[in-house]
Formats: C-alpha cells, sequence, structure tokens
C-alpha cells in the first residue's frame, strides 16, 4: 500500500497553502457553474403524471406539497425487484428529516420517485425505516420521458445527454452492462398553476447526494475505489457495509 509522503511541518504547510489556491479557485468556479445552472432555461410540463404514494394518488403538482421548488431523486428500483439497488440505497440512507426541514424553509421540497410498484417501496421503506416520501411512478411514462428508465421499445434510449449510439460509441460494452433503470435527479419550478422543469442531471452528478463521499475526499484514502488515484493506496481499506448483508 502506497501512503502519502512524511513530511516536516513546515512543508506541510506549504504544501497545503499551494493546494488551498487550487481550492479557492474551485470554490469559485463552482460559484460561477451554480450562477449558470440557475441561469437555464426551463420547460413548461404540461402532461399529466400519476403516482402513487403513502396517502394514495398524486399529481406531480401534489409532489409540490406547498413548497414552490420540487427536486426529485430518481432511484432505481425495477418493478420485478424487491429492493432498490444498493447505490442507491446507499443515497437514500443518507436522508435525513433534518434536511428535509431545512430544504422546506427555502420553499423546497425533495422526494424519490421509483417505477415500482408502491407496495414494494413501502415495504422497503419500512425495512429501512425511511421516514422521507418515495413515491411510485409505475404505469405512467414519467421515468421515461425524464430517461431513468430506458427501453427503447418504449421511447429512444438517452442517459445524461448523449444518445444509445453516443454512449456505446465511448464504451462498446456500455449496453450490455447498463441496467433498465438509471438514478438521476429532476428539479422543477412552480409559478402559481404552472410547473415548469429546470433541471435534470445523471450519473456522477448525483454524488451531490452523498455526504460520506464529500467528507472521504477530504481523507488520504478518498472512496478507496479502484478508479482513484493515487492508485494502490487503499487496497483492502473498505469494510463490508452490515446494512446490505
Amino acid at each position: 500500500m502506497s501512503l502519502p509522503e512524511v513530511v516536516s511541518r513546515e512543508e506541510w504547510l506549504a504544501a497545503r497553502r499551494d493546494l488551498l489556491v487550487r481550492e479557492k479557485q474551485s470554490t469559485r468556479e463552482r460559484d460561477a457553474l451554480n450562477a449558470d445552472r440557475r441561469r437555464l432555461p426551463m420547460v413548461r410540463i404540461d402532461k399529466e403524471y400519476v403516482f402513487e404514494g403513502e396517502t394514495g394518488k398524486a399529481s406531480l403538482p401534489d409532489l409540490f406539497e406547498d413548497n414552490r421548488q420540487l427536486i426529485i431523486y430518481h432511484a432505481m428500483f425495477d418493478p420485478s425487484w424487491e429492493k432498490a439497488c444498493p447505490g442507491c440505497t446507499a443515497t437514500m440512507d443518507e436522508s435525513t428529516d433534518g434536511l428535509l426541514a431545512h430544504l422546506k424553509t427555502r420553499d423546497t421540497a425533495y422526494v424519490r420517485v421509483s417505477r415500482a410498484p408502491y407496495g414494494k417501496i413501502a415495504a422497503f421503506r419500512a425495512e429501512r425505516g425511511w421516514t422521507f416520501p418515495w413515491y411510485s411512478s409505475y404505469g405512467s411514462d414519467f421515468n421515461y420521458d425524464f430517461h431513468v428508465t430506458l427501453d427503447a421499445a418504449v421511447t429512444p434510449i438517452e442517459y445524461n445527454y448523449r444518445s444509445q449510439a453516443e454512449l456505446v460509441a465511448i464504451d462498446p460494452d456500455w449496453a450490455a452492462e447498463r441496467s433498465t433503470e438509471m438514478p438521476g435527479f429532476s428539479c422543477f419550478l412552480r409559478d402559481g398553476d404552472a410547473i415548469f422543469h429546470t433541471y435534470s442531471t445523471y450519473a456522477r452528478g448525483t454524488e451531490v447526494a452523498n455526504d460520506s463521499y464529500a467528507l472521504l475526499d477530504l481523507t488520504a484514502l478518498g472512496r478507496q475505489e479502484d478508479w482513484e488515484e493515487p492508485a494502490g493506496r487503499a487496497e483492502n481499506a473498505r469494510k463490508a457495509d452490515p446494512t446490505f448483508s
């Protein structure tokens, strides 16, 4: 295992100050990117979608409750599965009632939507001890329209703003390796009675919901993934997650 070089406190401080310059630059670039994200145009949603939740049938406006904004996490849960995917489960584990309350003070609702029937969602939600709102889009076009269920028989495949041909050109094994269910976030704004789609992000764009990733990125061993650099630093460092046993 390759660990960081051991140096004096003075040498460490000089290296840390150099890195701080880049961190500050990244913060300013992130602020500018967020501003451009808020400047994106939006698309009016005229299609009616029917969801099912804890209190029965719900429309897209119902998911807002009394808020102006709505964030939807597209959790991967195929109708044939008994549980949501492990990655989405880990992401949802990091959600808290406190988070929902903080978002509500900014006039924003945060819900999860999956294609599994609500009975399966409710059973898994209870098993995990979760209390956040989670709706089923089973039987509607919602997942297909927002490109988180991929089925060419229903709509041309597109994920992360690339067509199937573009995805296969990048990775020839993409079609063989993927699930039909994919993760993502979609954001909506309500203006009077009108609902608008303002933003969606997919793939690694969903990492915003993973506090554990942000914290691990501060550490010497990082996330302990095979693709991370420096390579080989975290060999065998990851422990089994008892929540998935």
